[in-house]
């Protein structure tokens, strides 16, 4: 008889947990970007910030025709302008998608397509560095961890939003770079991150403070170990020396390279770099007499004095800092006003609790960097993660900004930890419990506080003092706006947060914008706007205002015991026989002024 027939065994499919993360890793870049977003970028050209905005204006001046080296915002306080103290370097790589999408889509399409596909290019290159770095020093599943963290870290995903062409994202970057250049050591890696931190100077000064402490770090540990640190102390110093003038002509016209400029790359941050440069390659020079810590720590405080003693010499206004010229009344009314320069205290005091969502995942890294130097493997990983994630942490008390740039390092601190979770015979290195380490790695992905933040409204919305931000966005987007581009050109009077996007989506001048190297016409859009009938007179008269724009949803800060008269003139309470209300759709108010000339000799008003 035939033997009975085995049954056959199904196949069994095991999907491996690299592959799962690949998965979700996908899924959250993919999903990062909300379409709506998208669609609003690509279509209507709306950007997050108003520094986005300007930057658009920049980039559209130098497609016109505008020099290379003519950074000078004529539609801003016309007819002199503005000079701008951004970088071409940025300009130009948003000025090539623009002129490379435009035979296919043409120049509105274009500009919205590149406004969209810049940020999101640079995320890549910033995921390909935070990916190789990770993999290099904790191992492929928390690279991947760090991917998947870095989609949820806010400080990171805001720099890289649709639209957002400032310069925060490049500057992330190229301080990253460098600190996974400082981790692997050596002599390329250090010409490497000292050429990321010229361009991130190029580009900014906002990564100042980090690059200054990259730069102690490094004389510290050379002084300490000796010959084994000198090849990065050498790369570095040769690196950031020689790339940050050669970077700085290639964005300054030579007749301003003798010219001091505080809140940009110029000639005193050019001494300390240079200084950097001549030190290491004297302790490279010097390397066989200087096999003693004494000898090396001499060196060091030597230069140091004679670099800081020449910069206070040489530059004293910047021992000011960037805006050493600013009176009291735009520095109170402006500057301390503005999110990125207001403190940790005043945004609890003002109820302004999503903006607390940042900080608790840049503490949380900060201390486990720290920790992990002392206690973790890897620890020279984790030190030099540390001494980037404490100036960002401390400044961002004082400064929101702060923490731009140290968010960028909470990703790759979550994906180390996160990976520690997964690893049972890990865990117990780090003092923690298994659970106890899955709880930290799941406390640094910052989407996770968005919790006690709603809640916090939620419970107390009557703390909220600080002023809708819906308004503002309201007021100057394109929609708000297109009503004007109907107007003849003229002068606009604007409350300070609308000056750029009028410039991007009208033809008209602007009077005021948020930027520091336009003092008077800061000063002139607080005193009218925020003073009395006389003062906005004034102002009108001085800058030959055509038009007085009014944002109902976002008055301007009265400067007197009573309300301000534009204020009240915006809410139907005053008439002025100077102002003709335009009746126009949207929720701008808007006048047009008729000129003292006009007035005094009868002519008709409309």
């Amino acid at each position: 008889m035939p033997a009975p027939a085995q049954p056959t065994s199904r196949p069994t499919y095991r999907v491996e947990p690299r592959t799962l993360l690949w998965v979700l890793a996908g899924l959250c870049l993919a999903t990062m970007v909300p379409p709506a977003d998208l669609w609003a970028t690509i279509h209507h050209l709306r950007v997050p910030d108003t520094d986005d905005a300007m930057r658009l204006v920049e980039v559209r001046d130098l497609l016109a025709g505008q020099g290379w080296y003519d950074n000078v915002q004529l539609r801003f306080l016309a007819p002199a302008g503005v000079p701008s103290h951004w970088s071409r370097l940025v300009d130009a790589p948003i000025a090539g998608l623009i002129l490379t999408l435009t035979p296919l889509a043409g120049r509105p399409l274009a500009e919205g397509l590149a406004a969209a596909l810049w940020p999101m290019l640079l995320f890549a290159l910033f995921c390909g560095i935070l990916y190789r770095g990770t993999r290099a020093h904790f191992g492929g599943r928390a690279a991947l961890l760090a991917l998947i963290a870095a989609t949820q870290t806010f400080g990171v995903t805001i720099q890289f939003a649709a639209g957002r062409v400032d310069h925060h994202n490049v500057q992330i970057i190229g301080i990253v770079g460098l600190a996974l250049c400082m981790i692997r050591g050596g002599f390329r890696p250090g010409l490497i991150g000292g050429g990321l931190a010229a361009l991130s100077l190029a580009v900014g000064l906002e990564g100042l403070p980090s690059i200054a402490v990259a730069g102690m770090f490094l004389v510290g540990d050379w002084c300490l170990r000796g010959r084994p640190a000198l090849p990065l102390l050498t790369g570095f110093g040769m690196g950031l020396g020689v790339a940050a003038p050669a970077l700085f002509a290639a964005q300054t016209a030579p007749p301003l390279w003798i010219s001091t400029r505080c809140d940009a790359l110029s000639p005193p941050w050019l001494w300390l770099a240079l200084g950097g440069l001549v030190f290491a390659v004297c302790a490279r020079a010097g390397a066989e007499r200087m096999a003693s810590i004494r000898a090396r720590g001499a060196l060091a405080l030597l230069s140091g004095a004679i670099l800081l003693a020449g910069f206070a010499l040489a530059f004293p206004r910047c021992l000011d800092g960037p805006f050493p010229d600013m009176p009291p009344l735009v520095r109170t009314h402006w500057l301390l006003t503005v999110n990125e320069m207001t403190s940790l205290p005043k945004f609890i005091a003002r109820g302004q609790w999503e903006a607390l969502v940042f900080y608790p995942a840049a503490l949380l890294a900060t201390a486990t960097a720290t920790w992990m130097t002392w206690r973790g493997p890897q620890r020279r990983a984790w030190a030099v993660m540390a001494l980037f994630l404490w100036p960002g942490l401390i400044l961002g008390v004082f400064q929101f900004r702060g923490l731009y740039i140290a968010s960028g390092f909470v990703p790759l601190v979550a994906g180390a930890i996160l990976d520690r979770a997964l690893r049972a015979d890990m865990a117990p290195r780090a003092g923690l419990p298994r659970w106890g380490v899955a709880l930290l790695g799941g406390s640094l992905v910052s989407t996770l506080w968005m919790a006690p933040a709603v809640l916090a409204e939620t419970l107390a919305p009557a703390i909220r003092t600080a002023p809708d931000p819906a308004g503002a966005i309201a007021c100057r987007s394109e929609e708000a706006l297109a009503p004007l581009k109907t107007l003849p050109p003229g002068t606009v009077l604007a409350p300070i947060f609308m000056g750029p996007a009028i410039l991007l989506h009208t033809p008209h001048a602007i009077v005021a914008a948020p930027y520091h190297r336009a003092i008077p016409g800061l000063t002139a859009a607080i005193e009218g706007l925020g003073g009395t009938q006389a003062d906005l007179a004034r102002v009108l008269t001085t800058y030959a205002v055509r038009y007085l724009v009014a944002c109902p949803a976002r008055p301007a800060e009265d400067l007197q015991a009573e309300t301000a008269f534009a204020t009240r003139l915006a809410r139907g309470a005053e008439r002025s026989d100077r102002l003709v209300p335009l009746d126009l759709p949207g929720p701008l108010k808007v006048w047009r002024v008729v000129p003292d000339s006009v007035r005094a000799g009868g002519g008709p008003a409309g």
